[in-house]
């Protein structure tokens, strides 16, 4: 089953890529490729196309206020996060931190994991300079501890759907941990995979996020359909929410 290749463009961001808005927050189904904030590439990032979407929506001429509270690599696609408020901004921030943001992600892989399920633990260090990270089995010098717990969903045609629950929020962790498993995600040759993705992603999708409004104090989950590309698709009837 071979993935087609897709060149996305850097357009706008309109009513559709919207997963949740209210007063206080705005949730965005990433694409892959899109950068979540500005870089050395130059490229538009994700934050500045969302402030213009929010300022031209409700004809803000001095333009709009938005938090960044995390991240998704840029070759991953999925849920991402936004406060509109600083109060938001500030409460939600401390919530990641307490890690009382749920976040559940989907990566496609060629290797069937052994165990099927299970939970990893490593200590990983990032080099900025070659933005990569590097797992290690124990601690050793400016590592931080990283966990996840994952499980086989189902296989089709050779590929493999794991469900991946990170418990740390680290840098590449969901990469670099399945890779040091033996599961490298499909299209990420920096980790493994024998080939990349012409159009500059890989098989890793930020599916759902579940959480406690910061302000109303009432349960959101926030689910994102995966990439409409010929690909995607035929797993999503295997994921759960």
């Amino acid at each position: 089953m071979a993935r087609p290749e897709f060149n996305y463009s850097s357009n706008d961001i309109t009513d559709k890529d919207v997963l949740y808005e209210d007063n206080h927050l705005i949730a965005i189904n990433k694409r892959a490729g899109d950068i979540v904030q500005v870089d050395e590439t130059g490229d538009e990032p994700l934050d500045e196309k969302v402030k213009k979407y929010i300022a031209q929506k409700y004809s803000k001429p001095n333009g709009a206020f938005l938090g960044v509270v995390h991240r998704l690599d840029r070759p991953v696609s999925g849920v991402i996060l936004f406060a509109k408020t600083s109060k938001a901004l500030d409460r939600i921030n401390k919530m990641f931190k307490a890690r009382e943001m749920h976040k559940t992600y989907y990566a496609v892989v060629r290797k069937k994991p052994f165990p099927e399920e299970g939970t990893l633990v490593h200590w990983l260090v990032k080099n900025s300079q070659k933005n990569v990270t590097k797992a290690h089995d124990r601690e050793v010098q400016g590592s931080l501890r990283s966990e996840l717990s994952y499980k086989l969903v189902g296989e089709l045609n050779g590929y493999y759907l794991i469900e991946v629950d990170p418990i740390t929020g680290r840098p590449h962790q969901i990469r670099v941990q399945l890779s040091t498993l033996g599961c490298p995600i499909v299209g990420d040759n920096k980790y493994g995979y024998p080939r990349g993705s012409l159009r500059k992603s890989i098989c890793l999708h930020a599916r759902k996020l579940t959480f406690v409004h910061p302000v109303k104090n009432e349960p959101v989950a926030i689910i994102a359909p995966v990439p409409r590309d010929g690909f995607w698709e035929k797993f999503e009837g295997m994921m759960v929410g």
